[in-house]
């Protein structure tokens, strides 16, 4: 079984205005994955470090941040976008994705091993326009299309409030939309920001929206989950 989860963790600030990182990596913790791809990651500004200081991932929580863009000191994403493998997890490769936009928007990816299985992860954060969407859409699946045949997991805050249509149905087209549930506002729920999309050689077996007393804190979106059983073992 492999387990994923998307979060937009808000720079690390809650619903009470505080920046706090530690209650970002309990919430971490509770969801007990072996991926977390994370949105609005690093600050906005300045060096743009990590809004979770990197020694409290070794300190703190059973994840890793990928290494991304060649080890920099302080942030651990591209434009906010960051992945998390659970520690003991093999990184065989990662690297960023340059997005059609007017906005800082990118997505991230990485091909990683979680038991017997090889797999490509990519995380993401689009645009509030519509049409800008779908473009960064076209070109996340360009470049899945152009890279090893693997299985495929897409997942991240795609800014779409439609439940069809948009870049849904572009990313639908080839992969598996997984249904996870409401996760914005985490106050009260109502829209499906978050999203999970997977190649159809992974078979999703549960999946939901990761409510708790400390998630509906610690960001203004809940964090969204999935367990996958790869189709050869099915």
């Amino acid at each position: 079984m492999i387990k994923v989860a998307s979060y937009n963790m808000r720079k690390g600030i809650g619903l009470d205005r505080r920046r706090d990182p530690a209650r970002v990596l309990s919430v971490l913790r509770e969801l007990d994955t072996d991926v977390v791809a994370l949105q609005e990651a690093d600050r906005r500004f300045g060096t743009r470090a990590s809004a979770i200081p990197p020694h409290m991932f070794e300190e703190h929580s059973d994840y890793v941040p990928v290494d991304l863009l060649g080890g920099r000191p302080y942030a651990i994403g591209w434009h906010g976008n960051a992945l998390l493998v659970r520690k003991g997890i093999d990184v065989e490769e990662s690297h960023v994705l340059h997005l059609p936009t007017l906005e800082p928007r990118g997505a991230v990816a990485a091909t990683v091993r979680v038991g017997g299985t090889r797999l490509r992860v990519v995380g993401m954060h689009l645009d509030i326009s519509g049409l800008r969407r779908r473009q960064q859409a076209r070109a996340i699946l360009d470049h899945v299309a152009e890279g090893e045949a693997l299985p495929t997991i897409l997942m991240g805050d795609c800014n779409e409030w439609r439940n069809r249509g948009g870049c849904l149905a572009d990313f639908g087209a080839g992969h598996r939309l997984v249904d996870t549930g409401h996760s914005f506002h985490s106050r009260r729920p109502v829209a499906r920001l978050d999203r999970i999309f997977a190649s159809p050689d992974l078979e999703p077996v549960e999946a939901g929206v990761h409510l708790s007393p400390l998630a509906a804190r610690a960001s203004d979106h809940l964090p969204i989950w999935a367990r996958f059983r790869p189709a050869a073992e099915g």
